[in-house]
């Protein structure tokens, strides 16, 4: 795969690249783009530094001016209740420390390693389950993924491997594609799955050289987006969506049940019903993980109930997902409804 270069023999950063060098990254200059005070929406600086802004171009242009309450804001936003020392909301809330392997890579669940590609994220969602998680400790591209690739090959029960972290296709197309390549030498392997928000909030990730890297994949490969609110879907999203579908890419979504954000039939309506259009399946609307600073977004599990009984009746079954929540040491998720 042949990669652009400048006059000084370096990679050319790619458009998806140079779109992040443009991203959010302060709590005063998100609040001065979306023209809002910090008396607008009760921020916290203190969070805002041990968890920092960030957010890229394509999702910033989606979110309302002058609007405190615009559902895309919400998500990233640093309140003051994150300060909030909430009984049961811990820095480890699934006790990923137990499943850790090593060399960047958790086992979760039986048939399928997970491995922590990356700490990099396109986007800081304050919600986030990992936003406590050790990723200096946890380090998986090193010696060109040895590690990963000689577990797979270790253990014959292992037939899918899991892109997560951060975000996996925050890693440049080369480094994708060296993992790529070697995978064709594990001969068990059925699936690849990565975890990313990248096609929603940053389309431009979708280019035709991250197409060119899929291809190397030696098995069916299976997309599992993070989109919450249909507002966060667009032309653009639509267009990268389709190119990654065209491209033989399984594309999945999996929500969180966020308090104010998308706590709403409508809301929920719309964000499956908008997803399809787009040529996205539902698969999971998690129940909040109790992690440190977010209780905020808490959706108690009866109203989760509610809510799914009235999307039951509203949508046709293709279109619902599976309410869910995770719990440590559990050897699937629990399917609530």
């Amino acid at each position: 795969m042949s990669v652009p270069r400048n006059m000084f023999g370096a990679p050319a950063p790619a458009e998806w690249q140079q779109q992040m060098r443009l991203a959010i990254r302060n709590l005063d200059a998100l609040l001065e783009a979306l023209s809002l005070t910090p008396e607008d929406v009760r921020v916290c600086a203190q969070a805002a530094r041990d968890f920092p802004v960030l957010v890229p171009p394509a999702m910033l242009a989606r979110m309302r001016a002058g609007d405190a309450r615009d559902p895309l804001l919400l998500q990233v936003l640093p309140r003051y209740e994150e300060s909030l020392d909430v009984s049961g909301y811990v820095n480890d809330p699934l006790a990923e420390s137990a499943a850790v392997l090593g060399d960047g890579m958790l086992q979760k669940y039986a048939g399928r390693l997970l491995l922590i590609s990356t700490a990099a994220c396109a986007v800081h969602c304050r919600y986030c389950f990992r936003r406590h998680f050790p990723y200096a400790d946890h380090q998986a591209a090193g010696n060109e993924w040895r590690a990963v690739l000689a577990a797979l090959r270790a253990d014959p029960t292992l037939r899918e491997l899991i892109l997560s972290g951060g975000d996996p296709l925050m890693l440049a197309d080369r480094r994708l594609a060296s993992l790529f390549t070697q995978l064709r030498d594990v001969p068990g392997l059925r699936r690849v799955r990565l975890h990313t928000r990248m096609p929603v909030v940053l389309p431009q990730r979708v280019d035709d050289g991250l197409l060119a890297t899929l291809a190397l994949l030696p098995c069916p490969v299976v997309m599992v987006l993070h989109v919450n609110h249909a507002r966060e879907l667009d032309a653009t999203t639509a267009a990268a969506l389709a190119r990654l579908s065209a491209a033989g890419v399984t594309l999945l979504n999996q929500a969180v049940l966020l308090r104010d954000i998308n706590d709403d039939v409508a809301s929920q309506t719309q964000l499956w019903t908008g997803l399809f259009d787009q040529g996205v399946l539902p698969y999971y609307l998690h129940l909040l993980d109790p992690v440190a600073g977010a209780a905020h977004f808490n959706v108690p599990e009866p109203d989760a109930l509610a809510l799914m009984a009235a999307l039951r009746a509203r949508l046709p079954g293709y279109l619902v997902p599976r309410l869910a929540r995770e719990q440590p040491g559990h050897p699937a998720k629990t399917v609530l409804a």
